[in-house]
């Protein structure tokens, strides 16, 4: 009996590792250097590409980051932003304006000349955000790697990404459904120290924005104002861009809390970051550690773009590499 009982207790041991097993290959975890053996020129190829594009057109900057971020909020960070298709999840709203595929496909092209069927579009992307960043005079992290492409694009699944309308609630809400904590959030926002915004995301902030439609938002700074409706007239072009980073939009630094703090957030939701009290807390520390200790905000932007891009990473079973970064296997 005892020898029974054994070999029972051996065979469901082993059961539950093989279990283990499959379900640690399933979760493939990222690490740096992942490409070290297979493909050595990985980074330096993705590198090289985008400083090339953004010699050519500095904007790429700023949409690869925000390209990034927009991935690893829908199906976590599979590049299933970059696939093409009537349905695909670039057709969404939220996407429609994203920029900087071609650097994308650009490097994947090299790297499937240099290293076939190695590296995923899901880590080119992650890669090229900070490579992105740091052209921007901003800080440099290591990205771990190893991610595999998703096999599933859906526009409709872009739907619970973060808005320009959110409230602080639920921006928190949607940040902490990925992992993401409140410092995250505002951290990660901080992002927006680079780039622009479309007058038709913020307009009506600017003209009878009230309940009794007869006044601009109350939060935006009374000499900020006409700035912005000189850029963006009621009855204007709604395409036409505006910084999100008034006096810093191509360089990656702290300016944007202090615009924050001024009353001269861009976005509605970017602004509730200094209204509400409990996002207020780590703008003003951002803006305290200015100085010598102004790193700080460098420092945080890294982890947590470490820990948004290991979000719904995909394994050997639910992902693949591609072949074109638009197109699923």
């Amino acid at each position: 009996m005892e020898s029974s009982g054994l070999s029972s207790r051996t065979f469901l041991l082993a059961f539950l590792l093989l279990g283990l097993g499959a379900s640690f290959a399933n979760a493939q975890a990222t690490r740096v250097g992942f490409y070290a053996a297979t493909c050595p020129r990985a980074e330096s190829i993705v590198r090289s590409t985008v400083q090339a594009h953004f010699r050519s057109d500095p904007t790429v900057a700023p949409g690869l980051l925000r390209m990034h971020f927009h991935d690893c909020f829908v199906q976590g960070c599979d590049a299933s932003v970059l696939v093409d298709g009537p349905n695909a999840e670039k057709t969404a709203a939220p996407n429609r304006s994203l920029r900087g595929f071609e650097v994308i496909d650009d490097a994947k092209a090299q790297l499937e000349a240099a290293c076939p069927g190695v590296v995923s579009c899901a880590d080119i992307l992650a890669l090229a955000a900070r490579d992105s960043v740091v052209l921007t005079i901003g800080p440099t992290w290591q990205v771990p790697t190893g991610r595999r492409d998703g096999r599933v694009s859906l526009a409709t699944d872009a739907a619970n990404l973060p808005g320009f309308t959110d409230s602080i609630d639920v921006q928190k809400q949607k940040f902490a459904a990925k992992g993401l904590n409140t410092q995250d959030l505002v951290t990660l926002v901080g992002g927006h120290t680079i780039g622009t915004s479309a007058c038709q995301l913020f307009r009506y902030r600017l003209y009878n924005f009230t309940t009794t439609g007869n006044g601009p938002d109350p939060t935006i700074d009374a000499a900020f104002l006409p700035q912005l409706r000189a850029l963006c007239p009621q009855n204007g072009d709604g395409t036409t861009r505006v910084g999100l980073d008034t006096g810093s939009p191509n360089r990656f630094d702290t300016s944007f809390f202090t615009n924050l703090r001024s009353g001269r957030g861009v976005l509605e939701s970017d602004q509730k970051l200094w209204t509400d009290a409990s996002t207020q807390t780590f703008v003003q520390r951002f803006l305290g550690l200015r100085g010598l200790l102004g790193l700080s905000f460098s420092v945080e932007f890294g982890k947590s773009m470490v820990k948004m891009s290991n979000i719904g990473v995909k394994g050997s079973t639910d992902g693949e590499i591609r072949k074109l970064c638009s197109a699923i296997n």
